[in-house]
């Protein structure tokens, strides 16, 4: 938030007096003619920090003052010297605003002097990360930077494509089991983006992605979102595994698998490049590509691709979407499956890892079920792991299918994340199934759930993070930067 320093007197940079382009005016009174005249500095500027600076004003008549920014306000008049109080400019860039002065009743004329606010060009940094695009918008950059503080406090809830159906509803706007529950929406909202880039992009359930995304981030919340790409090269779904030459193929010049793969990639481009909140700017995406590669089952996995091969295959997805379609909006999250406790937990977190460059957050799917002890070993080792190399970290999909015990959230989510430093904990979706009670496939609590009390406990621990409780994430927190 600003801050106003109002012990701080700065001294204004213009001291000439101006008069300004627009012509003193005549008052006619019965024969009598009264000439009013006003002259006022053309523009003052000020330094970053919050204070009062000061306008000179020359006037035969009493006026009118009027701050046209709402980071400036009046404050009092002292001989020729028009007083106001600046907030601080905690942004990045140089701002404007302006003072309008009238006679009182402003039917003759007004004046304006522009004022100027420059940005902190040393501020002082506490933190410095690294981000894998180095022309990343200013919001992206700052959500980041966010992702990184807010694991020091506490962890952000999220379930996967929570906004636009639950398990008795679907595409209802502003609909959300877990809103239905405690009261408020997830902070991270988990979509997929695979059915936008692949032969199901004219789907009419797009629409209803790319809205749900806006409504997020018009709240302030965070968007992540998987690929669950069918198969460039066979024609199957994401689990066609069949092929081990789906991505040698993706990466062999002029192979007709290359040439459809690069549409598919440019129809990410122009999703990403064309998705903005409603104040016009680009809503970052943290995008997690090619997820649980350490498992089979998928054509990019590790059964159909050699370590080199998926390297390569991370790093020209990277390269194309950044430097050839101009993508500069994406925070890129890598994620292994991690169900097991594991003796070296650190080497599969970082299996056929893409190099620091080329990744940006640590990202873990871990369906470890009633296993508690995987879950906590696995929190453990990727949160060292995201101090070590200096990159925010977080589960990305978790959950134990059709599960009914009262107590997960408290006995299992909330007592692993204590004293661990991850940025989100995302549960997977609670499947739309109507009144069909035998499909099980949920993850997360909804309305009737068993687990509904113990819910909203979690929700009102002090580390946990939902809609309501997040810090503004696209404004860049004090004392980081990112590069």
């Amino acid at each position: 938030m600003n801050r106003i320093m109002g012990m701080s007197i700065l001294v204004a940079a213009v001291s000439v007096m101006a008069a300004l382009s627009c012509t003193d005016a005549k008052e006619q009174t019965g024969d009598s003619t009264k000439e009013k005249t006003i002259t006022v500095q053309e523009r003052v500027e000020i330094d970053h920090a919050g204070g009062q600076f000061s306008i000179n004003v020359e006037a035969n008549f009493e006026f009118q003052v009027e701050p046209l920014a709402d980071w400036i306000a009046f404050d009092r008049i002292e001989g020729s010297k028009v007083w106001f109080t600046a907030q601080e400019n905690e942004g990045r860039e140089a701002r404007t605003g302006k003072v309008k002065f009238t006679d009182p009743e402003r039917s003759f004329f007004y004046k304006e002097t522009r004022i100027s606010q420059n940005y902190d060009k040393n501020p002082e940094v506490s933190m410095s990360l690294s981000i894998v695009d180095k022309n990343a918008t200013a919001e992206t950059k700052a959500l980041y930077a966010n992702l990184w503080q807010i694991a020091t406090k506490g962890f952000m809830f999220g379930h996967h494509d929570d906004l636009w159906y639950g398990r008795y509803w679907y595409n209802k706007q502003g609909e959300s089991d877990t809103k239905a529950v405690c009261g408020d929406y997830p902070a991270v909202f988990s979509v997929d983006m695979g059915p936008i880039m692949d032969n199901r992009y004219d789907d009419a359930e797009n629409a209803i992605r790319r809205r749900v995304i806006i409504e997020a981030y018009d709240r302030g919340e965070v968007i992540t979102m998987c690929c669950h790409l069918n198969n460039p090269h066979t024609g199957g779904d994401s689990w066609d595994n069949k092929s081990n030459d789906v991505v040698k193929s993706i990466l062999t010049e002029g192979h007709a698998t290359r040439t459809k793969y690069l549409q598919w990639l440019d129809r990410c481009a122009d999703f990403a490049n064309n998705l903005k909140g409603t104040d016009g700017k680009l809503i970052p995406i943290i995008f997690r590509p090619y997820h649980e590669h350490t498992q089979t089952w998928s054509w990019w996995g590790s059964k159909c691709t050699t370590e080199d091969e998926f390297i390569r295959f991370w790093r020209f997805t990277v390269e194309y979407l950044r430097d050839t379609k101009g993508v500069h909006n994406f925070i890129y999250a890598i994620s292994p499956q991690m169900d097991e406790v594991y003796q070296d937990a650190r080497a599969r977190l970082t299996f056929r890892w893409p190099g620091d460059d080329y990744v940006d957050f640590l990202g873990m799917d871990c369906y470890h079920y009633s296993w508690k002890q995987a879950f906590k070993s696995n929190l453990d080792a990727m949160s060292k792991l995201s101090l070590e190399k200096n990159k925010p970290c977080g589960v990305t999909e978790t959950g134990p299918e059709g599960f009914d015990w009262k107590d997960y959230w408290t006995d299992h989510i909330l007592a692993c994340a204590i004293n661990q430093r991850v940025s989100m904990i995302v549960m997977w979706r609670n499947k739309y199934v109507g009144n069909n009670e035998s499909d099980r496939h949920f993850y997360s609590v909804y309305p009737g759930h068993p687990s509904e009390n113990d819910f909203r406990t979690m929700h009102a621990s002090e580390i946990t993070y939902f809609s309501n409780d997040l810090p503004d994430m696209y404004t860049m927190p004090q004392g980081y930067e990112v590069k």
